[in-house]
């Protein structure tokens, strides 16, 4: 039995019944194209999520009021009559952790208005924050200065803006030294964050960072629980010292009683990696599941079509068995055709999978990584559906008696 002709055989009937092929193919290519694009999107924001864990050092830990990993509602709405976390409590963490090498605190991020002028920008993320979260969260400007311990002290009227706030309000102008509003409270901008880019279509760089004081000052502290952070001091100290005497100077101060649970949520970035890892599997293998359809109903399309081609071709497998084609040659070749069909669908199901999430990146920023072991299992699970849907209908044409099908009128 010669494959390349059989291949030949399959790639010239498809180009000859265009419409029938597309249709053909259709569930396969859409199966496959599912498949690769999501992937590629997994992937892709897995890296991006695991970068900027891994940027922000694995030796950083945070308190939460609330943990945003909480996933039983029944401990989320018994975690919210918890206290407040506020400046008192950062102030205890920071000086009972002799591990830590830097304690920070931010607030809640709110939506503000920045106005400069005649211009101005809306849903910008307002960040009040201690000098030292800069250094945490890996914070690097490009003009002017960070805020300092001085800022914080008395609630200096100054910020730190994005690149987003340049370029809308302040286009041929040096910004340093310029006065925007925010939300209607006036203050001096100091620094210039460097550019960061788009994440899942929403821009990094609308920002402003205050002293983390003039923050709860101008939006109150009232619903505002703060979160605090710590980094493991680099003299090689373990991260749970850092933590455990983190935990033990804010239990004292929150008057948590002994043997009970914490009146506030710590989490690594190991812990906040591992869940979303959770999460994004659950995503894939759900959205798997969905592809999988499509590539079953594709194959049923095939075995349906390979069983016309046996009816449309039975005197041509009369012809051939009658020049002593053995039931195995027929049986391989019309199984060949099938793999060859199903396989062309899956590299057309890979490329339209391609294209997706490049496209998707192009125009909203969502970050994709294409992965070789997903583009090979796209096209062995396509062939393996040829191989499974196509057995039936060639082992159908294999057994046909030459002398019926040569009879056999079309």
């Amino acid at each position: 039995m010669n494959i390349a002709e059989a291949v030949r055989i399959a790639l010239q009937s498809l180009w000859v019944n265009k419409l029938r092929s597309v249709l053909t193919l259709l569930g396969v290519v859409i199966g496959v194209a599912a498949v690769i694009a999501v992937v590629t999107f997994v992937s892709g924001i897995n890296d991006y999520v695991a970068q900027k864990i891994f940027n922000l050092g694995a030796d950083v830990f945070f308190i939460f009021k609330v943990s945003p990993a909480i996933t039983n509602v029944d401990h989320f709405l018994e975690a919210e009559k918890r206290k407040d976390l506020t400046i008192e409590d950062y102030q205890t963490v920071a000086a009972a952790c002799r591990s830590c090498e830097l304690v920070g605190a931010s607030t809640r991020n709110e939506s503000g208005h920045v106005k400069h002028g005649e211009q101005s920008i809306s849903d910008t993320l307002v960040r009040g924050i201690t000098p030292s979260m800069a250094t945490i969260l890996d914070t690097d400007l490009s003009a002017g200065r960070m805020l300092n311990e001085t800022d914080v002290s008395n609630r200096t009227p100054v910020a730190v803006i994005g690149t987003d706030i340049v370029e809308h309000l302040m286009t041929g102008i040096d910004p340093l030294g310029q006065e925007i509003r925010l939300d209607g409270w006036t203050y001096q901008v100091i620094g210039v964050a460097k550019k960061k880019g788009k994440t899942l279509g929403q821009s990094a760089d609308n920002f402003v960072m205050i002293p983390i004081t003039a923050c709860l000052k101008q939006y109150g502290s009232h619903n505002n629980s703060l979160r605090i952070s710590g980094k493991a001091a680099s003299a090689g100290v373990p991260l749970d010292e850092a933590i455990g005497e983190s935990r033990a100077a804010l239990r004292a101060r929150r008057h948590d009683q002994p043997g009970g649970d914490d009146s506030f949520d710590i989490e690594t970035n190991a812990s906040l990696l591992g869940i979303w890892t959770g999460f994004s599997q659950t995503f894939f293998i759900a959205t798997i599941g969905i592809a999988c359809i499509s590539l079953v109903v594709g194959g049923i399309v095939i075995m349906n079509i390979m069983l016309v081609s046996v009816t449309e071709r039975t005197r041509e497998i009369g012809i051939r068995k009658a020049l002593g084609a053995r039931r195995e040659d027929v049986l391989l070749q019309f199984l060949i055709e099938s793999v060859t069909l199903s396989l062309t669908g899956g590299a057309l199901g890979v490329l339209l999978g391609v294209f997706i999430a490049l496209t998707v990146t192009l125009l909203i920023g969502m970050p994709s990584a294409i992965k070789l072991w997903a583009v090979a299992a796209g096209l062995v699970v396509s062939a393996s559906v040829g191989v499974f849907f196509g057995v039936y209908p060639a082992r159908k044409a294999a057994k046909l008696d030459p002398i019926v099908a040569l009879r056999f009128e079309t």
